[in-house]
């Protein structure tokens, strides 16, 4: 692919993130699904009232607060994803160099993710890291897992926004963008999870209890 339209493709991804970072109050683009809610959430005030009218969440409303990456590591994960559109896939791979397969770009994506260690397959992603994520609170960075002619997950695919994801096919494939609008993909995803590094994580857990 050439360098100019990757260079292209990653503004139009990561400049609405940067927007959002540098001004909480700025309205995003119509349809964008990124950070929304926690910008919301943000916003209220530390002695808003409502929070004492549900006191059986009090206990819930840290983890709520902290149930996401930073701007900054979902956007170094979206480059670092984008900045690999064409790389053909190869089964075991994990680098530009040598190609990738769905395990293999999201762990590359993840790389520089501090306190961030994902395991290598598609399926034991789904079942020891993260935290789910419902369908319609998908965010940029979350993690969206497929079962391909199989009853188990066997496919990963970065989040993008706008229904959108980037992922390594399959064999005879190159890294390439699709959407969760396909009637394909509506029928193969099995669950969503959002990637926290470990001390969110774990904070997460506790206020659960």
């Amino acid at each position: 692919m050439p360098p100019f339209f990757k260079t292209w493709l990653t503004l139009c991804l990561l400049l609405p993130l940067a927007a959002h970072a540098t001004n909480r109050e700025q309205r995003l683009p119509n349809g964008f699904s990124g950070y929304t809610t926690n910008a919301a959430v943000k916003r209220v005030p530390v002695k808003q009232p409502v929070s004492r009218a549900r006191p059986s969440n009090a206990a819930k409303a840290p983890g709520l607060s902290v149930a996401s990456m930073s701007t900054k590591q979902s956007s170094d994960v979206l480059s670092r994803a984008v900045n690999v559109l064409g790389t053909p896939y190869r089964w075991g791979g994990s680098s530009p160099s040598k190609g990738f397969d769905c395990s293999g770009l999201v762990k590359y994506a993840f790389n520089d993710v501090q306190d961030v260690d994902l395991p290598r397959t598609s399926s034991a992603m789904a079942q020891g890291h993260g935290v789910k994520v419902a369908r319609n609170d998908l965010k940029p960075g979350d993690l969206i897992f497929f079962n391909i002619k199989s009853r188990r997950v066997n496919h990963v695919a970065i989040y993008l926004g706008n229904d959108r994801f980037i992922h390594a096919p399959r064999r005879g494939k190159n890294v390439s963008i699709d959407t969760l609008n396909k009637p394909y993909w509506k029928k193969h995803y099995v669950v969503a999870k959002r990637v926290l590094p470990k001390e969110q994580q774990e904070g997460l857990r506790l206020a659960k209890r």
